[in-house]
C-alpha cells in the first residue's frame, strides 16, 4: 500500500474535505500538484528484491523523470555502497541529472541508524506537525495521561471501566488468543509494545471481550507514542506514562479508567516541529565524513491517499475501506521533499541534483514554533544535527539560496576512490575508472555540511575544502563567514570573505578544525555551524565533530 501515500504527498491534486473519518479533515494537496506522477514497483508482499529495485531505477531513468522519491531502504546496518542496490540505482539516476530523495529510515533513535547515506542521496528524516490526535487516559483517581489515537468508532463514555495489565491476564503484549477472556471481559487492558503489530493489540483485546486498550510505547521513544487507526477503543501513551498507569493498577484494589477521544487538535502546544523518535540518525556508518541525514520534513501523522485494496490497519479482519489514511514514517517525509525538489527543478532547471540538495540544506531552519531549537521526542531535549540534518526544509528560501555546493558524477567517483574502493567495486556504479591515479579525502567531497572525525587525541587538526558557486542575482556579491565552533575545536575559515564577479562565479575556501589542547569534551559528538552571508542570503552548513572515547570526559 506504499504507492498512494507517497505519490499523493509528493504530487497529489487538491481535494476538499479529505480526512480519515473525522480526523484531519480539510483541504488536502500534495507538494507539487501540477507534477506528473509515475510509479515504479520495486517491492511486493515478499519484500524488495534487488533486481526489482534496479529495474525500477532503470525504468525511471529511461522515462527521463526529473525526481525520484525513494521511500525504502536497508534495515539494520547500512550496507557498503557497492552492495546496496538502492545506492547503485540512485547513483545511475543522479548521474543522469535526476534528483533522488530518499528516506533516512525508521530505526531511530540510536546512533548510526540512517540508511540511504551515500552523498548522492537527498536523505530525509521525519518530524512533527502542529497537529495532534489526542486520546486521554483518565484514571479512577482523576489522573489524566494524554495519548494519541485514530479510533473512529463509538466512544467509551465518561464512566470508569475496570482496568487491568495485560501481563496479569495472559499476555503483556496483548497477543491474539493468549488473553484470558474471563479476566479481560468488559475491561480496559494495558498492553506493552513488541511482538505483534500496534493495530493488532486492540483487536486481540476486542476478541477477548475487552472494552478497550492502552498501548505503551517503547522506552527508547521517550515521549513519543505512535498513533494507529484502531478498530477498537484504544490510545497509545509514552513509556513513562504507561509505567505510571501500571503502578496505579498495582497499588489499587479496584483500578479503573476510561479513554476520552478528542479528535483533531491544532495548536502551539507542544511546539513543532519535533524530531520523531523513530527517525534514523547519523553519523554516517559507512562514510563518517559525509554528514547524514541531510534535512527533515513532516513525517508524523500525515494524511495521504490510501489504497482501496487494503484496510487502514492492514489487518485482514479490518473490513473498513478508506480513501485517506494517516501514516507516520520517513517514507512520508521523503515525498514532501521530493515534491519540493520537483518545484525547484521547474524554477531552476539549470541546477544539478547536488545544487538542489545544497539549496534545501543551506536554507533549512532549526528553530521550532516557540523559538527554541527543534526538539527531539526521544530525549525531550533539543535535537542534534545527526537527527534533524541541516534542519527542516524551507521551500521558498531554497529558490534563492545565494550560494550552492555543487557536485558531479566525477566528484562521486572521487568519493568512492577516497573510500578505498577497488576497480571492481567502482565498476558496479557503471564506471571503468581506476582509482590508482586519484588522490583525495572523503572529507573534501563538496558537501553542504561538515563532518569531522578525530580518531585519536594525537590528530591535531583536520582540513576540509569546499567550492561554492554564486547563484544569486548580484554577480559581484561578497560573502563573509561567521563560525559557531563546536565544543573542543577551533574552527578557522580561509579566506574569511568570498568575492564573486561576473567572470568568477565560483570560489574555494578551506576550513581547519583544530583540537583544543586543554580540557575534554562531555559528549561523543559536538556541533556547530558555518554561515556565509552577503547581507541578503544566509548560507548555513552544520558542523559535526566525532570524538575518540579518550577525549570524552566521564559524565
Amino acid at each position: 500500500a506504499l504507492g498512494p501515500p507517497p505519490s499523493s504527498t509528493a504530487g497529489g491534486s487538491a481535494v476538499a474535505g479529505a480526512g480519515f473519518f473525522d480526523y484531519a479533515r480539510g483541504k488536502a494537496v500534495g507538494m507539487a500538484p501540477g507534477a506528473r506522477i509515475a510509479v515504479y514497483k520495486a517491492c511486493g508482499e515478499e519484500g524488495c528484491a534487488s533486481s526489482d529495485i534496479l529495474a525500477a531505477f532503470d525504468e525511471a531513468i529511461a522515462d527521463n523523470v526529473d525526481v525520484l522519491s525513494v521511500s525504502l531502504g536497508a534495515v539494520g546496518t547500512a550496507p557498503n555502497f557497492y552492495s546496496d542496490n538502492t545506492a547503485v540505482g540512485a547513483f545511475r539516476a543522479v548521474s543522469k541529472g535526476i534528483v533522488v530523495s530518499a528516506s533516512a529510515g525508521n530505526s531511530g533513535p540510536g546512533d548510526s541508524t540512517a540508511c540511504n547515506i551515500a552523498p548522492w542521496f537527498l536523505t530525509v528524516g521525519a518530524s512533527t506537525l502542529n497537529r495532534q490526535f489526542p486520546g486521554d487516559v483518565v484514571l479512577g483517581n482523576g489522573e489524566t495521561f494524554t495519548g494519541t489515537t485514530l479510533y473512529a468508532g463509538e466512544p467509551l463514555g465518561a464512566n470508569k471501566i475496570p482496568l487491568v495489565y495485560g501481563g496479569d491476564v495472559g499476555s503483556k503484549v496483548c497477543e491474539e488468543g493468549k488473553l484470558n477472556a474471563t479476566k479481560v471481559a468488559g475491561k480496559i487492558v494495558l498492553c506493552e509494545s513488541g511482538v505483534n503489530a500496534r493495530a493488532a493489540k486492540p483487536l486481540a483485546v476486542k476478541l477477548a471481550g475487552g472494552a478497550g486498550a492502552i498501548l505503551a510505547s517503547t522506552k527508547s521513544f521517550g515521549e513519543q507514542s505512535i498513533t494507529s487507526p484502531h478498530v477498537h477503543p484504544a490510545t497509545a501513551v509514552s513509556f513513562v506514562d504507561a509505567e505510571k498507569i501500571k503502578k496505579y493498577i498495582r497499588t489499587q484494589t479496584s483500578p479503573s479508567a476510561t479513554i476520552v477521544f478528542r479528535g483533531t487538535v491544532v495548536g502551539s502546544t507542544p511546539p513543532s516541529p519535533r524530531m520523531a523518535s523513530f527517525s534514523s540518525r547519523g553519523p554516517n556508518f559507512r562514510a563518517p565524513e559525509i554528514f547524514k541525514p541531510d534535512v527533515t520534513a513532516p513525517g508524523v501523522d500525515i494524511l495521504a491517499a490510501w489504497t482501496g485494496a487494503n484496510s487502514p490497519t492492514e489487518l485482514d479482519s479490518d473490513i473498513r475501506r478508506v480513501k485517506y489514511n494517516i501514516i507516520s514514517g520517513t517514507s512520508m517525509s521523503c515525498p514532501h521533499v521530493s515534491g519540493i525538489a520537483a518545484l525547484l527543478r521547474q524554477a531552476r532547471p539549470e541546477w544539478s541534483p547536488a545544487a538542489i540538495k545544497s539549496a534545501l540544506m543551506t536554507t533549512a531552519y532549526n528553530v521550532d514554533s516557540s523559538g527554541g531549537v527543534i526538539g527531539d521526542m526521544s530525549t525531550s531535549d533539543a535535537s542534534t544535527p545527526f537527527a534533524r540534518g541541516a534542519g527542516h526544509i524551507h521551500p521558498n528560501s531554497a529558490v534563492d539560496p545565494g550560494l550552492v555546493y555543487d557536485a558531479s558524477t566525477e566528484d562521486y567517483i572521487n568519493f568512492l576512490c577516497a573510500l578505498g574502493y577497488t576497480a571492481k567495486q567502482v565498476a558496479v556504479f557503471g564506471s571503468s575508472i581506476s582509482c590508482s591515479k586519484r588522490a583525495g579525502s572523503v572529507g573534501d567531497h563538496n558537501y553542504p555540511a561538515f563532518s569531522v572525525v578525530f580518531t585519536s587525541n594525537k590528530v591535531a587538526a583536520v582540513t576540509q575544502r569546499r567550492v561554492v558557486r554564486n547563484v544569486g542575482s548580484d554577480t559581484a556579491a561578497a560573502y563573509t563567514a561567521k563560525v559557531t565552533a563546536p565544543d573542543g575545536v577551533r574552527v578557522t575559515v580561509s579566506p574569511e570573505t568570498l568575492r564573486f564577479s561576473s567572470t568568477e562565479k565560483t570560489q574555494e575556501y578551506v576550513v581547519t578544525f583544530a583540537q583544543r589542547t586543554t580540557g575534554s569534551v562531555t559528549e561523543k559528538y559536538t556541533f556547530g555551524s558555518i554561515e556565509w552571508s552577503d547581507g541578503e542570503h544566509s548560507v548555513t552548513s552544520p558542523i559535526a565533530i566525532t570524538w575518540p572515547t579518550s577525549k570524552v570526559a566521564e559524565m
